[in-house]
């Protein structure tokens, strides 16, 4: 038996799993494999590498920073999250990623993109974590219309939530038996239609695969809470999610919001830490 942890995207409302994370790796739960999508990605590595509490510690450091998420950094490099800040510097010299614990660590780990050619999504698997892999995390959560399109080996990358927001399904066929869920959305929640449909259809009109996967993203997001919520009835899976919206939005530079919403998802696996337990028996 093999158990995997999915973790779904959602910009700044990703430190919600940066606290259900930091809760789990306290109490030293393991996973044969992790799958990231976005900030699902971008947090979730640290998992990887054992870094408790890392994610929040630099969000709170960088959140002021324009270089690191700014209207300014969008304009003057076409990335709301600062390419080379948030991607390179910190990792490398701000908040040291530790390489040599993702890499030792056994546990599979995955990001998720989406091809802008083809308009379907991606499954990269890391083995270590050099420039090249943290181009693939960046490409992860490389939002349309507020990223450059990422080009890595021939491929022209973006969000991997644009095509597979809960790649619960990739990880139940390909990878692992049982799954953790750490949505950032509550129970209930319906994905609308993109109000930005008529701006991604004229940016990106070189590609029309991806125009098209943009256009039904939410008919696929809800037909993955549907997969996800099958599974959960099945007891394949072990679904952790807000207990309302969260008070945050793709960009927030309030320490106290953010904390908040790192306390919640804190205060959510800790609610849920019996039933973890037993569904990781």
């Amino acid at each position: 038996m093999k158990y995997g942890l999915v973790l779904e995207g959602g910009a700044m409302r990703g430190l919600f799993t940066v606290g259900v994370l930091d809760v789990l790796m306290e109490n030293n739960i393991k996973f044969d494999a992790i799958t990231g999508v976005s900030a699902g990605a971008a947090f979730g590595c640290n998992y990887k590498s054992e870094q408790n509490g890392r994610a929040i510690r630099y969000n709170l450091r960088f959140c002021r920073d324009k270089r690191y998420c700014s209207v300014e950094s969008l304009i003057r490099t076409g990335d709301m999250f600062g390419a080379e800040f948030c991607y390179h510097t910190i990792p490398d010299k701000l908040d040291i990623f530790d390489r040599d614990a993702f890499k030792n660590n056994p546990a599979e780990f995955y990001a998720v993109c989406t091809d802008v050619e083809t308009g379907r999504a991606v499954y990269h698997k890391f083995n270590h974590m050099d420039y090249t892999e943290l181009e693939w995390i960046r490409a992860s959560a490389s939002m349309p219309l507020a990223a450059r399109i990422v080009n890595i080996n021939g491929r022209k990358l973006l969000d991997g939530g644009v095509s597979d927001s809960i790649p619960l399904e990739f990880m139940e066929k390909n990878v692992c038996d049982k799954n953790i869920v750490i949505l950032t959305q509550p129970r209930g929640y319906v994905k609308k239609k993109s109000r930005s449909l008529s701006m991604i259809k004229s940016i990106y009109r070189k590609y029309p695969n991806f125009i098209k996967t943009c256009t039904i993203r939410h008919n696929v997001y809800n037909h993955e809470l549907a997969y996800v919520d099958n599974s959960e009835k099945n007891g394949r899976s072990l679904v952790i999610a807000p207990p309302e919206k969260l008070p945050i939005g793709h960009i927030e530079h309030n320490h106290e919001v953010l904390l908040e919403v790192y306390r919640i998802g804190r205060n959510t696996a800790n609610d849920m830490l019996s039933d973890i337990k037993n569904f990781m028996k």
